[in-house]
């Protein structure tokens, strides 16, 4: 039986904007903390649903064609195949869920300007 976990003390520990560190699995279900500054780049998952649950600052979730803002407490699903690019504009904390939500070389790490 897995300890309890406090979501804010999770959060502490991310200390790499766009990292994500687990903290849970249910029913196939990943359960990852992450905080965010900036944007990533823009990126799709094909095989599954990506859920946002903002706890802190507010997230914009780019899609093509408009723009969802989550402001703390706000929930939003991306759905699978749809190309995505979270933003935001000072630090965001939130948890991301999904069957096997990483960060990889399509997309979820920052953009970086060239020196």
């Amino acid at each position: 039986m897995q300890d309890k976990v406090n979501i804010h003390e999770a959060l502490e520990t991310v200390k790499e904007h766009w990292s994500q560190k687990v903290i849970g699995e249910a029913n196939g279900q990943m359960f990852k903390v992450a905080k965010g500054a900036g944007e990533t780049k823009w990126h799709k998952h094909d095989d599954q649903d990506e859920l946002f649950i903002l706890y802190k600052g507010n997230l914009t979730i780019q899609l093509r064609g408009r723009n969802i803002e989550l402001y703390e407490g706000d929930m939003f699903v991306v759905p699978k195949g749809i190309e995505h690019c979270p933003k935001a504009e000072s630090e965001a904390e939130f948890l991301i869920a999904g069957i096997n939500v990483t960060s990889n070389a399509a997309g979820g790490k920052p953009n970086v300007l060239p020196n």
